[in-house]
C-alpha cells in the first residue's frame, strides 16, 4: 500500500511492536519537513539516488549503500535534490512508531 505525501512517497514493507520499516521515494527537487521524533529512532540506508540530509545544524551527504542513524528528539531533514528519485529504507524503532509521533519546525507544503 502506497502512501501519497507531496514529496513522493512510502509503503510498509514491514512492522512489528516498537519497530516499522518503510520504503521511501522522493521526487527530484523534493524535501521532507525540517522534523523531529520524540518516541522514534531512525535509520536511512540510501538504495536508489543521492540524499542530502540536514541533521541538527550538519549538512551530510549520503550515496547509494550509505547510511545515517538519527536518534530521537534530533531535528532532520531528508532532501532530494538531484533530477532523479530517491529511494531509501527506513527502519524506526523505539516505544512508538506511529505517524503522529512527527514535531515539524519547518514544512513547505504548510503541515503543523
Amino acid at each position: 500500500l502506497k502512501v501519497s505525501r507531496p514529496w513522493g512517497w512510502y509503503e510498509i514493507v514491514d512492522e512489528g511492536e516498537k519497530f516499522k520499516v518503510k520504503r521511501i521515494i522522493v521526487k527530484p527537487n523534493a524535501k521532507l519537513s525540517y522534523q523531529a521524533h520524540e518516541f522514534r529512532n531512525e535509520h536511512w540506508v540510501v538504495v536508489k539516488g543521492k540524499a542530502t540530509i540536514i541533521k541538527e545544524d550538519q549538512e551530510i551527504i549520503l550515496n547509494h549503500d550509505e547510511s545515517l542513524y538519527i536518534k530521537k528528539n534530533t531535528k532532520h531533514q531528508l532532501m532530494n535534490l538531484e533530477n532523479f528519485d530517491l529511494e531509501i529504507i527506513e527502519v524506526q524503532t523505539g516505544e512508538k512508531v506511529s505517524e503522529d509521533d512527527i514535531i515539524r519546525f519547518n514544512d513547505d507544503y504548510g503541515r503543523i
